[in-house]
């Protein structure tokens, strides 16, 4: 046989890396991965803070395996040979000539293989996979069973195309350190025939799941979850523990893919807070109220969350009560829109004089609300005076208070970042400290300049590989007032 000259190609850690769209960095040593990243963000923030040294990004000494978190879609694959082999019995109708919806076999279309695992980048098309090397693989585990019991139960995968069949995806999520596992199965239509026999199977072929539910999306969307939806076993529920708290996680709430980087995340975050007597917080964007609640549970006096999300604030507002945090209130309202009225209130209780304890009562801010849900005085005024949930004011007033307690800001805006009115307000309420966690370090420089010009510099910039084996890196900044700027 002639010698070839190509020499021979190193395997592949990743057998679907050249399609699949997930992992783009897969085969690049982590090491690599990091050094990569830790120039891109020198590089990003060089000209806004350039006397500031990126600190080494924060990387994971596993990174494999970390996403708690997998969505698995379904889909129709090629029709299988004689209609495919007869399964055994799965618990519904198998002897009488109908499938587990109980349609009559005898009008179907032939069977066709059923495919779940990724879609290739750049397309809706769907890339069978029975391992990866970032999902967990308890949640791996589950896809594959349930493709399995699908299999074997005649039931439909969903069709993009026709709108037709019953499965879409499964939604998994594993408690990174309790272990529960929550499954989410979409179905195209209300009726599950035969769903606690479905259940039974699962948990019997994956005894680690503890909650199954039922979420039905009839829309024709790439939307996974839709509103409406039933507990088929277990609580519905699970719950988690994170940076030593406890968190109710449902399938509509909002929880890092990454604890283990989530914990690295806070935890950097808490240290440039410094919390502690004296200090109150505003938790923006706070979601489900994870970095607020830690906060109130590292030391400030007081913490005020905020989110457009009304879900997102009830959700924060059981997590304070099942944590016993009574120190933290949330606030269903725009951000912008918070912090300007923030703003206009501070603005008018410097110019104007100290007030009767009377006077004050009557002030409400509209969807304030404490964890336990009762009506609340104004935030700015709750945090600074030391006001109870009930509204009743401590032996200080708001005056002396005002010049002892030191404000600090928790921002973690979506991808797009923050606004030019966010950023405006927020500085005129003279915040000791800013703590900027952003999914998108670019829109965060941005808005980096924005806090320039209103004389507050960022002092420490430290990244987190949040999503390794990607292009992704998360950021946390810490802003303060310019040296020149005495506040």
């Amino acid at each position: 046989m002639p010698h070839s000259a190509n020499r021979k190609q190193a395997p592949r850690r990743c057998p679907l890396s050249g399609k699949c769209g997930g992992c783009s960095a897969i085969e690049v040593p982590y090491p690599q991965q990091l050094a990569r990243k830790q120039q891109e963000m020198e590089q990003l923030f060089a000209k806004v803070a350039r006397d500031v040294q990126v600190a080494p990004i924060l990387g994971m000494e596993n990174p494999f395996h970390y996403r708690d978190k997998v969505i698995s879609p379904y889909a129709p694959g090629r029709p299988l040979k004689n209609g495919g082999r007869p399964g055994k019995d799965g618990g519904r109708g198998k002897k009488d000539g109908r499938d587990a919806k109980g349609n009559s076999r005898s009008k179907e279309k032939p069977r066709r293989e059923i495919l779940t695992g990724m879609y290739e980048r750049g397309t809706h098309r769907l890339i069978p996979a029975t391992a990866c090397l970032v999902e967990n693989e308890t949640a791996k585990q589950v896809t594959l069973a349930i493709r399995d019991i699908m299999a074997r139960w005649d039931m439909a995968p969903y069709n993009e195309d026709t709108g037709t069949g019953f499965v879409r995806h499964a939604v998994v999520r594993v408690g990174h350190e309790s272990g529960e596992v929550l499954v989410t199965v979409v179905t195209n239509g209300e009726e599950f025939p035969a769903s606690k026999s479905f259940c039974r199977e699962l948990v019997r072929r994956v005894p680690a799941v503890t909650t199954i539910v039922q979420n039905v999306n009839t829309r024709q969307t790439n939307v996974i979850l839709d509103e409406k939806e039933r507990v088929l076993y277990g609580p519905g529920f699970i719950l988690d523990t994170l940076c030593g708290l406890s968190f109710r996680i449902s399938s509509q709430s909002f929880y890092q893919v990454n604890s283990t980087q989530t914990e690295v995340l806070y935890n950097t975050a808490m240290e440039m807070a410094n919390l502690g007597p004296g200090t109150w917080a505003i938790d923006a964007y706070c979601g489900t109220g994870t970095i607020g609640l830690v906060a109130a549970s590292r030391g400030a006096d007081r913490v005020i969350g905020v989110d457009s999300v009304e879900s997102a604030i009830a959700d924060a507002r059981q997590n304070a009560r099942h944590n016993g945090i009574e120190n933290a209130e949330f606030i269903t309202a725009d951000a912008t829109a918070f912090m300007e009225e923030m703003a206009r209130e501070n603005a008018l209780s410097s110019s104007r004089p100290e007030v009767s304890e009377g006077d004050r009562g009557g002030e409400i801010f509209p969807g304030s609300e404490s964890a336990a849900g009762a009506a609340k005085i104004s935030p700015l005024r709750a945090a600074r005076s030391g006001r109870d949930d009930a509204g009743r004011a401590g032996s200080r007033s708001a005056r002396d208070d005002e010049a002892d307690n030191e404000l600090v800001l928790f921002m973690d805006p979506p991808r797009s970042g923050s606004t030019p009115e966010f950023i405006r307000a927020a500085v005129q309420l003279a915040p000791a400290r800013i703590v900027y966690i952003s999914c998108n370090p670019k829109t965060q420089e941005r808005d980096l300049r924005e806090f320039a010009r209103h004389g507050y510099q960022a002092t420490k910039i430290q990244p987190v590989d949040m999503f390794p084996h990607t292009d992704h890196t998360e950021c946390v900044v810490l802003i303060e007032k310019a040296p020149s700027q005495p506040r």
